[in-house]
């Protein structure tokens, strides 16, 4: 590891860009010796701006691991038989390795049938049914990618997780409940408490931890009394302010007592997308 930085407080800062771009040359490396380019195929629905911007960084991060990528839009009036038959037809087309619907959808689909149409070898996101239960069973399944980038960060900077304290703010099945699992799992070892809106004492809770990752999108809701000293602090949450990106933790009150904190942009953000084209990569070997 050589990325390693510290804040002027002292702590180490987890730089999540730095270790995507090495995640990223390592896929390439991996991609340029294989029989066939992998693809990773996106469907974005409607003109979400901010989902605009993130699936044209998920095609450029394709794209420098060597892969070739489809952009698939719909505009926001498309019905369900239309959104439906595109997912459809990228699921039964050989050439695409990967599949992902950019969420969100507009609010008249059922952006859960849309999913449903996913094959699990292709679903990179590991957000289907299929691929969650496998997951949740401990079987072999794509991980779902920010729970994933979670992990590699902490592995890569060197936290210790077997046997630590670890409390996860969020339950959602998009973050929260698969990384508590994620944190739980044998040879990671960490005991995980999941805490949420209606967890009492939450102030206390979190300074149990020696791990804090909070993924509530509450701007700021983290402050400088939710840490243990030394503790690893995790920011997943995203909020648009006025100035822009605003993450759960409030990174200069919690820096200076913090042990490592990442950064908001550029902590978990490009690590969800490197391990969504390292996913793409794994979906190709399991079609192969």
């Amino acid at each position: 590891m050589t990325d390693a930085k510290h804040t002027t407080g002292g702590a180490l800062v987890l730089d999540g860009s730095a270790l995507r771009d090495r995640m990223i040359a390592d896929v390439a490396r991996e991609v340029a010796d294989l029989s066939s380019v992998p693809c990773l195929a996106t469907v974005l629905i409607g003109d979400d701006g901010p989902s605009q911007v993130y699936v044209r960084n998920k095609h450029r991060q394709a794209q420098l691991a060597g892969m070739t990528s489809r952009n698939e839009t719909l505009p926001a009036s498309a019905t369900q038989d239309d959104a439906e038959r595109l997912v459809r037809a990228l699921a039964n087309d050989p050439s695409v390795s990967g599949i992902l619907v950019q969420q969100p959808v507009p609010a008249h689909l059922d952006g859960e049938k849309l999913l449903a149409l996913i094959p699990v070898d292709k679903d990179v996101d590991g957000l289907t049914t299929v691929s969650m239960g496998r997951f949740m069973r401990g079987m072999d399944s794509l991980v779902p990618c920010t729970p994933l980038g979670v992990l590699r960060l902490l592995q890569y900077y060197g936290a210790s997780t077997v046997g630590k304290r670890a409390v996860v703010v969020g339950r959602s099945p998009l973050v929260g409940l698969p990384l508590s699992v994620l944190l739980a799992r044998k040879g990671i070892d960490a005991t995980v408490t999941l805490a949420h809106s209606r967890t009492t004492d939450l102030v206390e809770v979190c300074r149990e931890a020696d791990i804090l990752v909070s993924a509530t999108g509450q701007a700021r809701s983290i402050g400088r009394a939710h840490v243990k000293p030394g503790a690893w602090v995790v920011d997943v949450g995203i909020s648009h302010g006025e100035k822009g990106i605003v993450g759960d933790v409030d990174f200069d009150a919690v820096q200076s007592v913090a042990g490592a904190i990442t950064p908001m942009p550029g902590g978990t953000g490009p690590m969800t997308v490197a391990c969504l084209i390292e996913n793409t990569l794994a979906a190709w070997r399991l079609q192969h």
